[in-house]
């Protein structure tokens, strides 16, 4: 009996570390920030849309602002052409 308990612990040992360190978590920049006092800079950009960012700061005193990670993220080179 105490083989089988220890087996079957082992086992779910197993399964708990596989799964918990099978592919790292997505990371995704939304595009709003919930902004303002206590929340700092960036603040909190976990809002797809502004309308979810709004519902987020009614009646906290905070506001909503474009996510500068997104908004400034790097942009495409222009390929640029040269007449010889």
């Amino acid at each position: 009996m105490r083989n089988a308990m220890l087996a079957l612990l082992a086992l779910s040992a197993a399964t708990v570390a596989t799964a918990a360190g099978s592919s790292p978590a997505a990371a995704y920049d939304y595009p709003y920030c919930l902004q303002g006092r206590g929340i700092g800079i960036p603040g909190d950009c976990s809002y797809a849309s502004y309308e979810q960012c709004l519902a987020a700061a009614s009646g906290r005193a905070l506001y909503c602002n474009i996510n500068p990670r997104v908004a400034f993220g790097q942009q495409q080179r222009m390929r640029i052409y040269r007449d010889y």
